[in-house]
């Protein structure tokens, strides 16, 4: 039925407005990234992503689908491995977005520039425990809906502190094709559903 992003948003003081603070970001309107590891490794790729995705689209005059964006932002990564005077890109990526059939994707790309598919999976400090949750209550007939739910309990695993709608970002692919960034007034929705 569609693709569901969630991240915690880990601020490094008090002092940080929430709302700077941007874990998934969208490429094309299909397409966004989520990341664990270092922020400003992941700014390049999003916006090395954003260049191949409008030069995609000016020459093919259509939006790229999500599997060749992610093997183009995998290679990016993997060159980084092996030339001199850089060093790897210290995150990993989630990308979730159309395939070239029309339906939603979920793809992991490592900082060595493999990249995977996936039905349900999990990157970060938790993700060990996350996969077992996510393997538990994964079932392929599952609404986006309920997905949404199944992210923020996998989330809620291993949070550190009070989840609210400003320390998480969610975002969904559905079968329509549009990426979106849900707000922290729908976070909080589901948040109060959750309870």
């Amino acid at each position: 039925d569609g693709v569901v992003l969630a991240t915690d948003k880990k601020m490094p003081s008090v002092l940080v407005e929430s709302e700077q603070v941007h874990k998934i970001e969208e490429i094309t309107p299909t397409t966004g990234f989520c990341y664990a590891g270092v922020g400003p490794d992941y700014r390049v790729l999003v916006k090395r992503a954003r260049k191949q995705a409008q030069s995609y689209t000016r020459v093919y005059g259509e939006t790229q689908p999500v599997g060749q964006l992610v093997k183009q932002t995998a290679g990016t990564m993997q060159e980084y491995t092996q030339r001199g005077g850089v060093r790897p890109f210290g995150i990993s990526l989630l990308v979730a977005g159309l395939q070239g059939d029309g339906t939603p994707g979920l793809y992991q790309v490592d900082p060595s520039g493999a990249y995977f598919g996936w039905k349900a999976t999990a990157i970060g400090k938790n993700y060990v425990s996350a996969k077992n949750f996510l393997e538990k209550r994964w079932n392929e007939d599952m609404e986006l809906e309920d997905a949404i739910h199944t992210a923020l309990l996998t989330l809620r695993e291993g949070f550190e502190g009070e989840m609210t709608a400003h320390n998480i970002q969610v975002a969904t692919v559905r079968k329509d094709g549009k990426f979106v960034v849900l707000t922290p007034q729908q976070i909080q929705d589901y948040l109060d559903e959750a309870n």
